[in-house]
């Protein structure tokens, strides 16, 4: 910075900042998704987001030890999230709603049905089970790690031999942090082991605060059943919601940052998904009705910022599924209509898609495809840009669809907002639709790519022009708002972003005396008008084909 006064004569060197600072674009292609899922540990929380960067983290987080991360009772919500990785996205936030369904009796939480850790052996069968003591649960997770150990040694002055180290034994120690709160040494798998040589694990432990052991290997010697080393983390068993409670977790409250409400919280999602509202509603935890108030909820949120209640720019969209019993493309549309609600914010498809659940021996099951089609949007953000229509592309891991829907049907389908997934001959299953559920009048928000681009520039400018704030409101600022906004836009112009044969058709950036009125600046504000025109998808493409005669035309010329 310059100095404001000079004392001694002399050569003064000054950097001076004249140049604009450039607006770096934010990102488009994070998720965040709500369902249940197999278990919740790690450090997450339940009903609370967790950052997931790829599908191993969240299967340290909402999976069992050596667990393929899926569920006995086949929750959508790894189905979404697997998808998301597997077609090309990135991070991504999980909030998990429970480990399984609800029970049946209203008022009163019921416990997970399996209690405990299963560690297997290192030949890979059951070894142990650890459970985690009722008393010692209420003062949270504990660590137990499992470790090589060895015999006892004789006492000093006992003859004999020393007893040989065969392998069989290890060593347990559970830890609360950083903290060792109980350690077990020289144990076996063996029933009957010599008192003065190892202790069997299950007799050894029976003495511990904090964790019980039960035996799970019944035949084999010592050495095969031996527990295989690692930290394995001792969580107290989770209680799921009650019936009558469930639709309000899943809402979640906003200033706890839980359920669906507190997902909304994390500033740099831009997609959301709930496939499990779906599983709720075949499991008869949510009728109709329930599951359309908090898909409504979902949109309002999204909503909120453009209308002010959410002091951000609406930088995200909700990802909605047709019902599971909605399949014939008539039945869709009935649905949409009872659903009654348009939104530029919200994108709908249809039909739900064939995948293979591994919990069935790989055998096809049908999913809601939200979480492969953001997978997608992710995919097409990072090798095209966000301008791209996210369609006509291949949604990777989806092996067949609920129903076929032809050109025809489509014809019913397009113009009403609901994107359709599609088979054709020798170019396989493709999203064929990249249109928002906004009302069939606002034809300037009718393509995703649009709306995601707007989201996109408007949160981008919001971040990068952070400096201008409390800087002396004078031309010069004007100047340097319009030079940074004007490079920025430049740039997305020549990747393609935006339309015209140059900058001035393409867009425009004012900031002069007629925004930024005397009355204006006394109340401390900085007007700034920009205006873009955005590439849209040619979702029709139109050949007109005639017969010429050249010759013909020759002789008339």
């Amino acid at each position: 910075m310059p100095r404001l006064d000079y004392f001694a004569p002399g050569v003064y060197i000054e950097e001076i900042d004249r140049g604009s600072r450039p607006i770096e674009g934010v990102a488009t292609a994070i998720a965040g998704f709500v369902g249940f899922s197999e278990d919740v540990r790690g450090g997450a929380e339940p009903f609370k987001p967790m950052l997931i960067t790829n599908w191993t983290q969240y299967l340290n987080y909402f999976a069992r030890p050596g667990s393929d991360g899926f569920t006995d009772f086949n929750a959508y919500l790894p189905f979404a999230v697997y998808g998301w990785f597997m077609n090309g996205g990135g991070r991504c936030w999980v909030t998990s709603i429970g480990t399984q369904l609800p029970g049946p009796k209203p008022g009163t939480p019921q416990p997970t049905s399996e209690t405990g850790l299963q560690i297997q052996s290192r030949g890979n069968r059951p070894s142990l089970r650890l459970v985690l003591k009722p008393e010692a649960a209420q003062q949270g997770s504990v660590t137990v790690q499992i470790s090589d150990g060895t015999p006892r040694a004789l006492p000093d002055g006992q003859g004999g031999e020393q007893p040989v180290n065969t392998g069989e034994y290890f060593t347990v120690t559970v830890r609360r942090g950083d903290q060792i709160l109980e350690r077990f040494e020289h144990l076996t798998m063996e029933r009957e082991a010599q008192p003065q040589v190892a202790t069997y694990v299950a007799t050894a432990v029976q003495t511990s605060q904090f964790i019980q052991i039960e035996d799970l290997a019944q035949t084999g010697r010592p050495l095969a059943r031996r527990p295989g080393n690692g930290q394995y983390e001792l969580s107290p068993p989770l209680v799921a919601s009650s019936i009558d409670r469930f639709a309000r977790d899943v809402e979640g409250l906003r200033d706890e940052r839980t359920g669906v409400r507190g997902i909304f919280e994390i500033d740099e999602i831009t997609m959301v998904a709930c496939p499990d509202l779906w599983r709720a509603y075949e499991a008869n935890l949510l009728d109709l009705e329930q599951v359309h108030a908090i898909m409504e909820m979902m949109i309002s949120m999204c909503e909120g910022s453009a209308t002010g209640d959410v002091p951000n720019p609406p930088n995200r969209m909700v990802v909605l599924d047709a019902p599971p019993d909605r399949v014939k493309p008539q039945e869709v549309v009935q649905w949409l209509a009872a659903f009654n609600r348009r939104s530029m914010f919200a994108a709908l498809y249809y039909p739900w898609i064939k995948v293979a659940n591994p919990r069935n021996g790989g055998r096809p099951l049908l999913v809601p495809p939200s979480g492969h089609v953001m997978g997608v949007w992710g995919r097409t953000d990072e090798t095209r840009g966000v301008y791209k229509a996210p369609a006509n592309e291949v949604p990777r891991g989806v092996i067949g669809l609920a129903y076929d829907t032809n050109f025809r049907e489509q014809e019913l389908l397009n113009p009403l907002g609901i994107n359709c997934i599609r088979s054709f001959p020798n170019r396989g299953i493709r999203i064929w639709g990249a249109r928002t559920l906004v009302e069939p009048d606002k034809t300037e928000w009718r393509y995703i790519s649009v709306r995601r681009l707007i989201s996109y520039i408007e949160k981008s400018i919001e971040l990068g022009t952070q400096w201008a704030v409390f800087e002396p409101n004078d031309q010069d600022l004007w100047m340097r708002v319009r030079r940074t906004i004007s490079n920025f836009l430049e740039r997305i112009w020549r990747e393609g972003a935006l339309f015209g044969a140059t900058p001035e058709q393409a867009f425009y950036v004012k900031c002069d005396e007629e925004l930024n009125t005397p009355e204006t600046m006394v109340l401390g504000r900085l007007y700034v008008e920009v205006g873009v025109c955005p590439v849209r998808p040619a979702e029709f493409v139109v050949f007109r084909i005639s017969q010429w005669n050249g010759a013909a035309d020759e002789e008339v010329a």
